[in-house]
C-alpha cells in the first residue's frame, strides 16, 4: 500500500490552506459539503488523523469517523426530508477512492430520485451554503 500523501486536498483542508463548507468538527473529525455532490446535503467525514483509507487508520480513529458519519446521517436526513441516507467509503483505485485521505459520504436520499454521477458538476456557492446552514441549524436544534 502507498504512503499517506500530507499535501491532498483533505489534509490542506484540515492544515486550514483550503477552504470548506463546514458542518460539523470536534477534537477527532471534520466534516464539510462536498463541492461537487451526488444530491443535496452530500457531506464528508474525514479523521483529523492522518489515514490514507480503511485499511491504514486506527481502530480508534475510525470509530470517531464512524460515529460523526451517523451523527449527521441523521441531521442531514432531517435537514433535507430524505427518506433514507447513503453512506459510502471507497478505498484505494480499485476500490473508487479519488481523494486519499479516507472520509466516508454521507447522502441524503429521496425514494425514487437518483443520485447524480461522482464529480460531475460543480454546486453553487450559494446552494452549498444553504446546505451548510441547513445541517449546522438541524444539528443545533
Amino acid at each position: 500500500m502507498t504512503t499517506y500523501d500530507t499535501n491532498n486536498i483533505f489534509a490542506k483542508i484540515l492544515r486550514g490552506e483550503f477552504p470548506c463548507y463546514k458542518v460539523y468538527e470536534d477534537e477527532y473529525t471534520l466534516a464539510f459539503l462536498d463541492i461537487m455532490p451526488r444530491c443535496p446535503g452530500h457531506t464528508l467525514v474525514i479523521p483529523k488523523a492522518p489515514a490514507r483509507n480503511i485499511l491504514d487508520i486506527a481502530p480508534a480513529d475510525l470509530a470517531h469517523v464512524v460515529l460523526t458519519a451517523k451523527k449527521i446521517a441523521i441531521a442531514a436526513k432531517e435537514a433535507f426530508e430524505a427518506d433514507g441516507i447513503t453512506l459510502q467509503q471507497f478505498s484505494e483505485h480499485a476500490g473508487g477512492q479519488v481523494v486519499f485521505h479516507l472520509h466516508m459520504h454521507v447522502m441524503p436520499r429521496i425514494e425514487g430520485v437518483a443520485l447524480l454521477p461522482p464529480a460531475s458538476r460543480k454546486e453553487d456557492v450559494k446552494v452549498l451554503e444553504d446546505h451548510a446552514t441547513r445541517i449546522i441549524s438541524t444539528l443545533k436544534g
